[in-house]
Order: structure tokens, then sequence, then C-alpha cells
């Protein structure tokens, strides 16, 4: 999606995949370098060939990045990646900058656990420092039980124990920056997840006006603590006390601001190439209400057999996106549609009729 935006702009894209021999949607690029991140004749190739680079996920090892930004600008910085890629270092820099959050406790062994379990006094979830993600690496646990037997069986030599929050909603909010620090949010996202995945997001979120503005301005609080420089979602919980605490940050475009493309001024792949590339950054105005559905491959007839998108594509306002993904998975993400139209209540019924199309129920 960057790649596209990207070519509409008049500039040239290289996508280096860090896989051996696995292209997929990177296909969409000007240039495929499809080697490991540790070949160095790929490093030299990479290096003599682009002029900024910028990261599409964030579990990219930290060396290698600090080591690009020798050579050429890189955004987000490779300190600002290092702290979002490692929930240890992203709960500590939380605290420091007093930027709400759930309580948490550092566990490196069982004997840390329990002294976690005890100062928490409450079900918690235990999760891994690193590569966690859509609900992957942690495992609620509760005040009773064995720490020797929990840390045993979660097996990583580094973990974060939070309180269990007892949730209201869940938003998040995109927001960039660029590196004279002027920086946008956009209209928070209301965000509901089926297994751990993003399933469904409503722009903007249905929540009230001072809390939306409070997600906003903690979202630019954290660009600006990390000295940000792209584009980054902040995610948040929402408590049944009406607290609002910052969950996670991801160093990227994000799934929750897919709906950019379509229900924007400036998509959000947009904006990271004017922060790359020394542009102004745009204007984050939403166009229209909009819900955005992502498009798992549960519901794929098969690993290579499509759906019928008849119902989407028959539906005023919806719009489809497919990946380019050779084969779906179970909980892998392979598109998205989002539904624009002038209320939420709009949006939400044409998101209805299609979803039921395949056999998909509404969020709760």
């Amino acid at each position: 999606m960057l790649a596209l935006e990207a070519r509409r702009m008049g500039y040239r894209i290289l996508s280096w995949t860090g896989v051996e021999g696995e292209i997929g949607p990177a296909a969409l690029a000007d240039e495929v370098i499809a080697k490991s991140f540790e070949d160095e004749a790929a490093f030299v190739a990479f290096v003599e060939a682009v002029d900024a680079a910028t990261v599409e996920f964030e579990n990219i090892p930290r060396d290698l990045l600090e080591r690009l930004a020798e050579y050429l600008p890189l955004a987000p910085s490779a300190a600002a990646v290092a702290i979002c890629q490692h929930r240890e270092r992203e709960k500590t820099f939380l605290k420091k900058h007093s930027i709400p959050c759930a309580r948490f406790h550092l566990v490196d062994s069982a004997h840390s656990l329990r002294a976690g379990l005890d100062e928490l006094g409450t079900d918690t979830i235990l999760k891994t420092a690193e590569f966690g993600y859509d609900g992957k690496g942690q495992r609620v646990t509760r005040p009773e039980e064995d720490a020797e037997t929990v840390w045993a069986e979660f097996d990583t030599p580094r973990a974060v124990l939070e309180e269990k929050i007892a949730l209201a909603s869940e938003l998040s909010v995109l927001v960039v920056r660029d590196r004279e620090g002027n920086s946008r949010s956009y209209d928070p996202a209301e965000n509901f997840h089926r297994h751990h995945i993003l399933d469904l997001s409503i722009i903007p979120a249905r929540q009230p006006q001072p809390l939306l503005d409070e997600a906003r301005q903690v979202a630019i609080q954290v660009a600006e603590a990390l000295d940000y420089v792209g584009i980054m979602a902040v995610e948040f919980f929402v408590d049944t006390s009406g607290r609002l605490l910052v969950n996670e940050i991801a160093p990227r475009p994000h799934n929750s601001g897919h709906h950019t493309l379509d229900a924007c001024e400036t998509s959000q792949f947009e904006q990271q190439l004017r922060a790359l590339c020394g542009l102004p950054i745009g204007s984050t105005g939403l166009l229209k209400p909009t819900v955005m559905w992502n498009l798992l491959g549960d519901i794929w007839p098969g690993p290579t057999i499509f759906p019928d998108w008849t119902p989407v594509l028959e539906t005023p306002g919806a719009n489809l996106h497919l990946y380019g993904k050779a084969e779906a998975r179970h909980g892998r993400k392979m598109g998205h549609v989002t539904f624009l139209a002038d209320t939420i209540e709009e949006a939400l019924s044409q998101a209805k009729r299609c979803r039921e199309m395949f056999g998909l129920p509404m969020p709760a």
C-alpha cells in the first residue's frame, strides 16, 4: 500500500523482505530484495540503491536498523522501533514519561513472578517481553496460581505481568509527526477483536468527546516523547471506570488505520511517505463516517480459493482491498473492506449485511 501511494506521487520503492525467496505483496514495489536481514550482500545492495528507509513491521533486528541509520535517513528511528518492539522497554518508557498504562511488574524468574502476583493482587496477564502480537505470547494468570509452574510452562527469559483490565472498549489513534516536530492525529478508531485479531473498526469512535480529545492528546504526547518521525498508532484500553490506558504502540502504518485510504484526506501510507521524504504532512480530516472490516483467511473457502465478493461489490460506499497474499490461512490478514456512509449507523448497517453473507455476526 505504501508502494502504491509512492508510485502515485512519482517515487520508486525497493522492498527488502527479510525472508529468503519470499516476495508476496512486496511484488508491488519497483524492486524487491528477497533475502534475509542477515545477508551482507543484501545490506550493501539496499544501502546503495535507496535514499531513505522506513519499516513495515517492528520485529526487525535493532542492530540492523542502527547500522542502516549510519548510511541513510531512517524513519522512524532505530531507538523508537526498539522501544515499541519490546514490551518491557515499552512499559518502562510509558511509566518514565507519566503516560497512563495498566499497572505492571517486570518478570525474569518464578520468584519475581510471585512478587508481581502479590503486588498486583488481582487477575493479571503474563506477556512475553518480545515478539508478541495478535494475542500471541500471553496468558491470563491469577494470584493463587503456583508461580514455579506458570513460569516453567511460559518458557521465556523475560516477561511483563500486567493487571487485567475490566475492559469497556478499545481505541486506537494514528499520529503523524515530521522531522521538524509538527504532528497531527486522526480521529480515534473504536476497535473490536475476534480471537485477539482486529475484526472491525468504527471511525469516529462512539465515545464521549472529552475522552476522544484525551486519546488524541496522549497519542501526540507519545510521539513527542519518542521523538518520532512518520506514522504510528497508539492503542488504548478504556476500562469500566472510564480510565484511558495505553496498551501498545505500533511504530508503522496500522491495521486500524487502513480506512484512511478511502475515508481521509491523506492516507496513513501517504503520511509515512511525506514524513520520510521531508514533505509537509497532510490533512488528517475524515471525509465520511466509516466502518472498516478486517478480512481474515477464515472466510476463504480454501487456501487459494477466493470468496465471492459480490455482496461487497454491490454495496454502495463499500471499497474492497485485497493484499495479494499467495495463500489464505486461519487468522491471516488477507484484506479489508471500508464502508463509507453519511452516518455511522448507515455504515454499520452496510457492514452487517455484508458480513452476514459470509456467516459473520457483528461484534457485540
